[in-house]
């Protein structure tokens, strides 16, 4: 007995469920975006930055005026406090821009970067 009708369109269904599939399957891994692990760094920089300037400042200071280790320590809490708040500040802005509520890196992207700030 031979293939009917039903079963040559069920096969070309197939077939087309098929390739529409793999039209829709993710990118292979190592095509990927990388903005999560880009925005994790920015955030990391911006944490030792803080910490980093505190550091430097207050080792100045304590320097010139003699205070070795007070300014440096306070500084360098400063320094943490400041890198903390501007992590949550950059977090804000992703959420944002997520949301489509306000400037951030996912709405630079879609108007070109050239925004106004």
């Amino acid at each position: 007995m031979g293939e009917g009708p039903d079963e040559a369109r069920l096969r070309r269904l197939e077939a087309r469920l098929e390739r529409a599939r793999a039209a829709r399957a993710p990118p292979p891994p190592e095509t990927r975006d990388y903005a999560l692990a880009n925005l994790a760094w920015r955030m990391v920089i911006e944490l030792v930055a803080g910490l980093a300037i505190g550091f430097g400042i207050g080792l100045g200071l304590d320097a010139a005026f003699g205070t070795r280790p007070v300014l440096m320590v306070v500084f360098t809490l400063a320094g943490f406090a400041a890198g903390v708040k501007t992590m949550i500040r950059t977090a804000r802005e992703v959420g944002a821009g997520q949301r489509g509520g306000g400037p951030g890196p996912a709405s630079e992207k879609r108007d070109g970067g050239g925004g106004e700030r």
